[in-house]
């Protein structure tokens, strides 16, 4: 007989990061036993146990790490993020919950699906990520807006953009150009009423809330470093351009243009230039960030500094940024008192052509990329007073470079976001809070046209031959933001209950002053000087005053003052009701009406924990409800200071009888406008089945905006027919859904591959249209779609004569369709049916693979960039589609082009550009190989990253030009490019 004793030893070791940093405060347990400890501040640890014995390392936001005991009396570890883990903290209002106990529909995305990427607004970024978010960029200016839409568009005139809350302060939504992705830690976006009712009068279209990067307490010092290099070029279209033999015989064949004096040898000798490649080019963008980190037992701290710098693919379009991030967090020895500061100061210049868009053959580069002529070069170009006489259109992209040399187009942006938050614990479960936060904008425009351009020399003609102009505006902004609230939690047995109970206050002002000088002296002219503007006076000979200038100032004010509740009851962590209440007053309503009260309901059923659902094969299955209401107090959609007075009678001077000054009614009262109030009904599921490895949730929602802010007809004995009111209602209903698949799990060491989908679809539905017949064109009618397109059918080409085809209103086919009777509603309209994406995430020891593929289907445009094209008036003077040599002849009868001379050609507006914009897009993909620690030991770094990434790489659409993403009918718009990045990241 022989006996054997398990004897203990102490065990001891380091605990670091991801990135070989010490890791204070990591649970070690022996499982199965009572027995634990927690590392040091060092990441050093010591603890008593037994070979054979399992020790189990946790950590939150960590994966958890188990090692078996050996003979060894030394365990090192290195944790890793655990990405999941991190979304357990779920944003619900102005207080956090778990996934698991929260009952409201809302999705984060994490810094590592937002940072390295080549986009000047975070807003970008977004895009596709989140079920029923459709962002959408209409425009390749750097750091330019993008259009947002929560679950549809729920405002005809009003604003359709979510509100935005960065670390506490409520900030314009039209404007992220000045902030530095890379800062941002988290994004959440909140759906339904349970969610954002809370916010009241600013929730009706969603809320975004941003949180940057924090210190971590009891680490020692971590500095950062990512370096990007990008590359940006325009993307392809398929308008198949004709080069210039083709475009000048096409000039002889018709008689105009330069081709019509032409003999066929100098046309074949002409060269062919493609002014797309002149007024285009390849951007280049770098971006850095420098960031340090550190916290004792009491304070933390973040800083960042970041410099970007992104040429447009426009020539003249550029963004510069400077920014500077500094965050910290601090509590008390007996931590009942917390606080939090965030501060962000950012400097911008930004260069932005204006006029993109339009008509103006003297304004707009992209007109000048698209339709100018490829046998004209910019070897034709002497000066600006060469292209006065003669004056031919032709000479477009002449015009255009003219303005490049001698037009100057900057505005200078300062940008200080700050916020102050602060808790103290009263008595126990019982705190008070307070967060303070402000929003500071400074703006400065300089516009300036040379008196020596082509423009100036046009528009100021003989008597004033010094003209040009010179504009300067500055604006300043200012948002001040307080809410102040109590809180209570509480927990006993199986229940456990959060109330609280708050006040808000905002406060905004903004001042603009400015002015507009027409009059340079070119001998002393510098754009944003004042050394070459010109005193007024008066020709007499001329009989006109020259020279004039014209100042402006703007003074606007908002204000609103909220009260408002919530409070969160769970049992046994099966059940869970969520209750809302608040009371908001806007100061843009009469006294009647400046009140509203808005209220919502959430709740929940955590399935997966009753008792019948063990071994089930759901690892979670939670069914969440809500129904309630919020406000949209910004009924023009400009922003706080848009519409501030409509309640109000106004006059106004100026010329009137007899030319003299006069004071006359500009604006009529409505003493009745209110806020328009969003009604959304969810249903949601959130579920993980086999292990984790499938997880989703899809929900169903109903959005109804009542009181829309229109134009309604009133009564003309006031000389006025409209007036804005409060009337009708728009409904979207819809589905959202996101999937994720772990197709192969292989750990640390192994292949990983996950698959991702994200989906929605939305129905609008308009009723109650202020009308006689329940129809509004422009807007829509009764049972149709938002801003529904109302115009004839285009039927083709006749055979017989190359005349176009329509139909009437009854479906015959007509070449006379009659503009007033024969219109018909289309149910089509320029806003998705669905939207979202899929893609895959894929690594294997180090190395990553990343794709996102975005897809919109339902969409109708209107293409007059092919209208155009297309256009046998322009020959001669623009760039013409080579779609004109299958124009209809007596020998070419089956075609879509009709003849040169048909009479219809230009009668009435019809579907004939009319182009389905359905696309799939790879958004977005990244390469790359982070090194393990192992590899870096003695090297000074504990973390080196590589990536290759890229946007907008190819798009599969039958959406003929630059850019199937435009949520736009305007044609010759700014497209957005296609771009590859390199970069890196280094940590110390």
């Amino acid at each position: 007989m022989s006996f054997s004793f398990a004897q203990e030893k102490r065990i001891s070791g380091n605990v670091t990061d991801q990135n070989g940093l010490p890791l204070p405060g990591v649970a070690v347990l022996v499982e199965g036993t009572t027995t634990g400890t927690q590392t040091d501040f060092d990441g050093n640890y010591t603890i008593t146990a037994r070979v054979g014995q399992v020790l189990r390392y946790s950590y939150l936001g960590q994966k958890t790490v188990t090692r078996t005991v050996g003979a060894s009396n030394t365990i090192n570890v290195q944790m890793e993020d655990d990405a999941e883990a991190l979304q357990e903290v779920v944003v619900q209002g102005y207080r956090n919950s778990t996934k698991e106990k929260s009952s409201i529909a809302s999705v984060t995305i994490n810094a590592e699906t937002i940072e390295n990427r080549p986009n000047a607004s975070f807003v970008q970024t977004l895009s596709g990520q989140v079920a029923g978010l459709n962002i959408t960029t209409s425009t390749g200016q750097p750091g330019a807006a993008s259009n947002v839409n929560l679950r549809g568009v729920t405002s005809i005139n009003g604003n359709t953009q979510p509100l935005y809350i960065i670390d506490g302060v409520p900030v314009d939504q039209s404007n992220f150009r000045s902030l530095n992705p890379q800062d941002i830690a988290s994004v959440s976006v909140l759906k339904d009423a349970g969610a954002t009712a809370i916010y009241g009068n600013r929730g009706a279209n969603g809320v975004i809330v941003i949180k940057t990067r924090q210190g971590n307490y009891n680490t020692g010092l971590q500095v950062n470093y990512t370096g990007i290099m990008s590359f940006s070029t325009l993307q392809d279209n398929d308008y198949n351009l004709m080069d210039s033999q083709e475009q000048l015989t096409l000039e002889k064949q018709r008689g105009a243009g330069r081709g019509n004096l032409l003999t066929d040898q100098e046309i074949a000798e002409a060269p062919t230039f493609d002014w797309a490649d002149f007024f285009f080019r390849t951007g280049l963008t770098q971006n850095h960030t420098l960031s340090l980190q550190s916290g004792s037992e009491n304070f933390s701290q973040f800083t960042s500094f970041g410099y970007f710098d992104q040429e447009g693919i426009l020539q003249d379009s550029g963004l510069k940024r400077f920014s500077i991030r500094n965050n910290t967090s601090g509590k008390s020895e007996n931590e009942k008192f917390n606080y939090s500061t965030n501060l962000t100061i950012n400097y911008s210049t930004s260069n932005e052509p204006n006029s993109i868009g339009s008509g103006a053959i003297n304004r707009n580069y992209i007109l000048g990329a698209y339709q100018s002529v490829p046998y004209i070069t910019p070897d034709d170009y002497v000066d600006g007073a060469a292209l006065l006489s003669p004056l031919l259109f032709s000479n477009t992209p002449l015009f255009l470079l003219d303005r490049l040399r001698t037009y100057t187009r900057k505005e200078e942006e300062v940008r200080l976001i700050g916020s102050f938050q602060a808790g103290y614990e009263i008595v126990p479960n019982l705190s008070a809070n307070l967060t303070m936060s402000a929003d500071y904008q400074s703006t400065f425009l300089t516009r300036a046209e040379g008196p020596t351009s082509f423009n100036a020399l046009l528009f100021g003609g003989a008597e004033n031959p010094t003209s040009g102009f010179q504009q300067q505006i500055s604006t300043r902004q200012f948002s001040y933001n307080q809410v102040t609230s109590l809180n209570y939690t509480n927990t006993w047995g199986k229940h456990s209950l959060d109330v609280g109970a708050y006040s808000e206050y905002f406060k905004a002002h903004l001042r603009g002053f400015g002015f507009f000088a027409n009059g340079l002296n070119p001998k002393t002219f510098y754009p944003g000087d004042g050394a070459g503007l010109i005193p007024v006076f008066f020709d007499t000979n001329a009989g006109a005053l020259l020279f004039p200038d014209f100042p402006n100032a703007t003074i606007r004010n908002a204000g609103l003052f909220s009260i408002f509740s919530q409070a969160d009851y769970d049992f046994d962590g099966r059940y869970g009701i969520t209750g809302t209440i608040r009371r908001d007053a806007s100061y843009r309503f009469a006294g009647s009406n400046r009140y509203a009260n808005f209220f919502s309901v959430a709740g929940r059923w955590n399935i997966d924990n009753e008792s019948w659902m063990e071994n089930s094969i759901f690892d979670v299955l939670k069914l969440r409800a809500s129904y309630g209401t919020s406000g949209n107090q910004n009924i023009s959609g400009v922003g706080y200071f848009s519409a501030p007075d409509l309640t109000k009678n106004f006059f106004a001077t100026g010329t009137g009888y007899g030319a003299q000054n006069s004071i006359f009614l500009s604006q009529i009262a409505n003493t009745t406008l209110r806020w328009e109030t969003v009604t959304q009904s969810n249903v949601g599921i959130d579920f993980e089945l086999f292990n984790n490895r499938l997880r989703g949730s899809v929900d169903g929602y109903i959005k109804e905006t009542s009181d829309l802010f229109q134009s309604t007809p009133v009564s003309a004995v006031n000389a006025v027919t409209q007036l804005d009111a409060n009337t009708g209602d728009l409904k979207n209903t819809g589905v959202d859904l996101t999937l994720n698949y772990n197709i192969l799990n292989g750990g640390d060491d192994g292949l990983n591959l996950v698959l991702n989908f994200v989906g929605n679809y939305n129905k609008q539905e308009l009723s109650n249209l202020p009308s006689e017949d329940g129809e509004l064109i422009g807007t829509g009618r009764n049972g149709g779609k938002l801003f529904e397109y109302f115009t004839i059918r285009y039927a083709g080409v006749n055979p017989a004569n190359g005349n176009l085809l329509f139909l009437d209103a009854d479906g015959n086919v007509t070449e006379n369709p009659d503009a007033d009777t024969d219109r018909v509603w289309l149910d089509k309209n320029i806003f998705p049916d669905f939207n979202g994406s899929f893609g895959f995430n894929l690594d294997y020891k180090g190395f990553f693979l990343q794709t996102q593929f975005n897809y919109t289907v339902g969409v109708d445009r209107f293409d007059n960039d092919l209208a155009s094209f297309q256009n046998p008036d322009n020959i001669g003077q623009f760039r013409s589609s080579r779609d004109l040599l299958r124009v209809w002849t007596p020998d070419n009868r089956i075609t879509d082009i009709p003849s040169y001379d048909a009479f219809n050609r230009a009668a009435v507006g019809s579907t004939r550009f009319l182009r389905n914009a359905d696309y799939i897009r790879l958004r977005f993909a990244s390469i790359g190989y982070s090194f393990p620690a192992k590899y870096l030991e003695g090297t000074g770094l504990s973390r080196l990253r590589i990536f290759g990434n890229a946007e907008n790489l190819f798009t599969i659409t039958e959406w003929r030009g630059f850019d199937a993403e435009a949520l736009s009918n305007t044609s010759r718009l700014y497209p957005t490019p296609k771009t590859l990045s390199v970069g890196f990241e280094l940590g110390f």
